[in-house]
């Protein structure tokens, strides 16, 4: 087993898409052009032929999502605490209001059974997350949105390749934003798609995202600027990664998944750490987050992993408690879940180029690491001598 620094997360890319890659900056086209088309394509094929665009984030492609949707100013979208904070930024890009919905402690996703009571004759929509690629229930959260006639616009950021009761995420569902950035389950460095319903969905897509510009019929020298879009586009640089990364999809799911497995099965249940939700079925395992016990003081807990040659990452501080939403008038308390789960969680190393021995040396680091976050018991020093 190597004692090599373990990072959290890597990305698989192979020896055939660094040609590729390779081969587009020798083309001279590297802007958005057919790479992006082919990428496009494929994507929609996987998800069941529905119409997909692809941007340069997935943040591009939730802000698309809200206009489409027609979320602007004085709307209220609900949505989680507990995400990346960007899905709560492109609410209030959008001139709206995020109103939060606190977690479910088992799945760490939006609690649906909160969300009525959310409702507001300003609402227009739903903003859910998959957290950590875990899905959101599907049938129940579109029976929600049904009732109150709610669009839904999906935070499928982390889940590429999870599904729910059998229908992979994005083939399924209304408007849904992936992710392809590094540390996503397959990457094009940066980047991102939208998946929208319809051919009409996809064209206004295209305005939304490169400046509103459209041309004039067949001709070269005739375009028409028709609404104030923004500049999303993926180069095709970007886009050849991800049709190198594409046909790994499945392999790199079955491997996460064997790989949470094995955390499972090995992880000693007496550290008492609360592990996540055990779906290996339908999780795509995008990471791995245990939470802390809440003596633990997690700052020295990830240096003494890091000590010990391992990466771990904090997926996410708990975004209402940010200076900006503070400033909307959030506060403590609001939302204790996500509270307690942005406090202790952190997101152990998870990607499919690990192997067995990987697993086995992370969690023989813990009992440390876990000791190092309690001075009180004795301090750092004490566990350090």
């Amino acid at each position: 087993m190597s004692n090599a620094f373990l990072p959290f997360t890597r990305p698989s890319i192979d020896e055939a898409t660094i040609a590729a890659v390779g081969e587009v900056l020798r083309s001279g086209w590297i802007t958005s052009g057919p790479k992006v088309r082919e990428f496009e394509a494929q994507l929609s094929a996987r998800l069941g032929g529905r119409p997909v665009r692809a941007f340069s984030s997935a943040t591009g492609a939730m802000e698309v999502a809200l206009a489409l949707a027609g979320v602007g100013p004085g709307d209220e979208v609900i949505t989680t605490p507990m995400s990346w904070v960007a899905t709560a930024n492109v609410v209030l890009r959008a001139g709206a209001r995020p109103v939060f919905v606190d977690c479910d402690p088992l799945t760490r996703n939006i609690d649906l059974r909160r969300i009525a009571a959310a409702v507001t004759p300003r609402t227009r929509a739903i903003l859910p997350v998959d957290l950590a690629g875990l899905p959101v229930d599907r049938d129940r959260l579109y029976e929600i949105a049904g009732a109150h006639r709610l669009r839904v616009i999906e935070d499928a950021a982390q889940s590429m390749g999870a599904n729910w009761a059998g229908r992979e995420i994005g083939t399924i569902g209304d408007l849904v934003s992936i992710s392809f950035h590094a540390n996503k389950n397959i990457t094009t460095a940066e980047g991102g798609c939208l998946v929208v319903n319809d051919a009409q969905e996809a064209a206004a897509c295209e305005l939304w995202r490169l400046q509103g510009v459209a041309r004039r019929g067949d001709s070269w020298d005739g375009m028409d600027c028709t609404l104030a879009g923004g500049k999303h586009n993926l180069t095709d640089i970007a886009a050849c990664i991800g049709l190198g990364q594409l046909p790994h999809l499945d392999a790199f799911t079955a491997r996460r998944r064997e790989l949470a497995g094995r955390y499972f099965a090995r992880f000693d249940r007496t550290l008492g750490c609360e592990l996540p939700l055990e779906d290996l079925t339908q999780c795509n395992w995008h990471m791995f987050q245990v939470l802390l016990p809440e003596d633990v003081e997690r700052n020295a807990f990830i240096g003494r992993m890091r000590e010990a040659g391992i990466g771990v990452g904090v997926h996410y501080p708990a975004m209402h408690l940010f200076s900006l939403y503070r400033g909307l008038g959030f506060k403590p308390g609001d939302f204790p879940v996500a509270e307690r789960i942005g406090r202790c969680t952190v997101s152990l190393p998870m990607f499919p180029a690990m192997q067995d021995g990987d697993v086995d040396r992370v969690l023989a680091a813990l009992p440390q690491a876990l000791a190092a976050g309690r001075p009180a018991r004795g301090g750092l020093d004490r566990v350090r001598a």
